[in-house]
């Protein structure tokens, strides 16, 4: 079994990740996120499907800023007012390649401009991921290493009247 000590990412050449154990960013799991978008075009069919009726040119375009949205609630920053902070994140700027992220305002402009033909899309989008996802080759074995926490169970939940009843090993999933 050979160990990967250093790779570069394809989505982009110049991220080469190791497990040395430098230094740490709590977004940095979004690299990898972005590697697997890549690998399923994930940008490109979003910059290809999505675009709201609103005519007007702007410095962030709707693809990017629902790009934006998606990692941003992909790592927990679930308001868009997070935006402001993430302004010039080094990791969001990586992944989105952009020198600054959309702001907060202009994030909620960008929400008011859905409407029903953006549902559609999404729905379009959704169904072209689902496409480039049953494609991909299923593999030969699968590895579910399934573990019990330690953590007591309490009130009525149904594990509990099972553990009641005295089946405590039963396998947990």
């Amino acid at each position: 079994m050979n160990i990967v000590n250093t790779f570069s990412l394809q989505s982009n050449r110049q991220i080469k990740i190791n497990f040395d154990g430098g230094d740490l960013s709590s977004d940095a799991g979004l690299l990898l996120i972005k590697e697997f978008s890549a690998k399923i075009g994930f940008k490109k069919l979003i910059k290809k499907k999505f675009k709201t009726n609103d005519k007007s040119v702007r410095f962030h375009k709707d693809d990017e800023n629902l790009l934006q949205m998606i990692y941003q609630v992909i790592s927990a920053y679930f308001q868009d007012d997070h935006a402001d902070e993430l302004a010039f994140d080094p990791v969001f700027q990586t992944i989105l390649d952009k020198e600054s992220l959309a702001s907060q305002p202009t994030l909620s402009r960008f929400f008011n401009r859905m409407d029903e033909d953006t549902l559609i899309q999404f729905d379009d989008i959704d169904k072209n991921l689902r496409d480039i996802i049953y494609s991909i080759k299923r593999p030969e074995h699968v590895l579910l290493d399934l573990d019990r926490t330690l953590f007591g169970i309490y009130g009525k939940q149904e594990i509990t009247e099972l553990e009641r009843k005295g089946l405590e090993n039963m396998i947990y999933l």
